[in-house]
């Protein structure tokens, strides 16, 4: 198959390309490098350089794919600005990038009849949970812009599907982590500027990159008092990216597919300090500050949906695993 993957150059995105590479498939990346970092593009996956703002342009790379006998057999999408307490600084930004860039996208595989779309949702789409794990019928009510911007696509897609038949799948997860293991080793990971992620945060503490890690409220009605977050190795959610795009054509799923992914149990804030301590060996301080305003002390979505349908198998369901792989790619990264 030949995908075009949108945001490739990203952590996600750049994983699946390299997935789909390693599987014999023909991925081709589509970035603007607004976050991204060129070294970290996966190695023998094509670059076209440009803005999903830019209806042209893709209309013309769909055209030229059609024309060469090579047509696209569709798109996963994952450019896009993730930071939720950014967007509630400028949430503009959030719709115009995540939003309205995205119907551009919706314009052009319309337009040149590319007929199915893998799109990179979020678990924030739910907001404050009525009932952990989240199953995919919970209530929609974002507590942020970003979740909001997410939302709008998912609601745009399911009227592209009900009108123009086009096949979607979206996913919605939390917490990324990890890096992905190869044949050639761990050559990537996560890696934002600023870096605002728990997990490479405490690493960069055992690093001495930075003096201690920071919890906000040890009093929220958990077993040690932190919040719980889900976690999902980057490899296991890619791996469901690829199983969810081929189940498109599956007949009896109805080519509109909504999948939470997770690992099925959460990790509360110290439990991922002393799963790091253990990775590490280093002792990791922490400081102590007041609940920020907004943080939910339970957030776990369910995957059952998702494992019963796309048996669909984590490998990676243990945190120090987990850790594990990161740890390996923030000593890398940061080796000289």
């Amino acid at each position: 198959m030949k995908i075009l993957v949108t945001g490739g150059a990203g952590y996600v995105g750049g994983t699946v390309a390299g997935l789909l590479l390693d599987r014999g498939q023909e991925p081709v990346i589509f970035d603007n490098f607004c976050h991204a970092q060129r070294e970290m593009l996966p190695a023998g996956v094509p670059l076209i350089e440009g803005d999903l703002a830019d209806r042209p342009l893709l209309e013309s790379i769909f055209a030229e794919a059609r024309t060469a006998g090579r047509p696209y057999d569709g798109v996963m999408h994952f450019a896009a600005l993730i930071e939720a307490g950014e967007s509630m600084k400028k949430p503009e930004i959030y719709f115009r990038n995540n939003t309205a860039s995205t119907l551009s996208l919706l314009e052009a595989m319309h337009a040149q009849q590319i007929g199915k779309l893998c799109f990179s949702s979020t678990a924030a789409v739910y907001g404050e949970p009525e009932a952990v794990p989240i199953p995919e019928d919970a209530r929609l009510a974002p507590t942020n812009a970003y979740g909001e911007s997410k939302l709008l696509v998912e609601h745009i897609l399911r009227w592209f599907h009900s009108i123009h038949g086009l096949r979607y799948a979206s996913l919605r997860y939390f917490n990324v982590a990890g890096a992905p293991e190869t044949s050639h080793g761990i050559v990537r990971g996560e890696a934002h500027e600023p870096e605002s992620h728990l997990i490479p945060i405490i690493l960069d503490v055992a690093l001495g990159r930075r003096e201690s890690i920071s919890i906000y409220g040890d009093d929220y009605p958990t077993p040690d008092g932190t919040c719980i977050r889900d976690y999902v190795h980057v490899s296991d959610l890619a791996d469901a990216h690829t199983l969810a795009f081929t189940a498109l054509d599956r007949a009896d799923l109805g080519g509109r597919l909504i999948y939470n992914l997770g690992n099925g149990q959460g990790f509360s804030v110290r439990e991922v300090i002393e799963s790091a301590r253990r990775v590490t060996g280093h002792a990791i301080p922490t400081q102590l500050h007041p609940r920020r305003s907004g943080d939910p002390a339970v957030l776990v979505a369910s995957s059952e949906k998702a494992i019963r349908e796309l048996s669909w198998k984590p490998r990676y369901s243990q945190l120090d695993e987990i850790l594990r792989t990161a740890w390996t790619w923030h000593q890398k990264r940061y080796a000289n």
